[in-house]
């Protein structure tokens, strides 16, 4: 007499292709909760969202640690004050042709960094000048620009709610 082993259950070869309309749909995880982010980390974060690139081409040719930007601006209400908290001074001019600051470039130019920001509403360009001698130059209505920038700036990144 032979044993002969018969299986007790057998599994059907079943593929499935698509998801199935009754399978039940895992609820989205939610991200795990940041650690602690620093406030040099929460500056860089808020000034990397691309409404603040015309501001933050000007600051990243600054050469400032972050944490200490941050300081300056919980501080200020404004960005020629910003900026001499910084250890800038701000020299406004009534005019800057953009394509003479390009032959000034270098320490025996004096000229750090040429930044133009081109409004395409008015058509014109404004420039701003970060100096080897630890000054920026640029335009009232640059200035005024910047103001703007750096108030929503701010805002954004004192409304720890409105994290995006």
């Amino acid at each position: 007499m032979g044993s002969r082993v018969t299986p007790i259950f057998r599994l059907p070869n079943i593929f499935m292709t698509t998801k199935s309309a009754a399978a039940p749909v895992a609820a989205p995880i939610a991200p795990p909760p940041v650690a602690a982010e620093t406030e040099a980390q929460r500056f860089d974060r808020v000034l990397a969202r691309p409404e603040f690139s015309a501001l933050k081409a000007v600051i990243g040719r600054l050469l400032i640690d972050s944490g200490l930007m941050n300081a300056a601006l919980i501080t200020t209400n404004s960005y020629q004050m910003f900026l001499a908290k910084l250890g800038f001074r701000v020299e406004v001019v009534k005019q800057i042709h953009e394509n003479d600051c390009y032959s000034r470039l270098g320490p025996q130019g004096g000229i750090r960094a040429v930044i133009p920001l081109h409004d395409t509403a008015t058509y014109s360009t404004m420039v701003t000048l970060v100096n080897y001698n630890s000054s920026v130059t640029t335009t009232n209505k640059a200035v005024d620009f910047y103001d703007k920038q750096l108030a929503d700036f701010k805002q954004q990144l004192m409304n720890k709610g409105g994290n995006r």
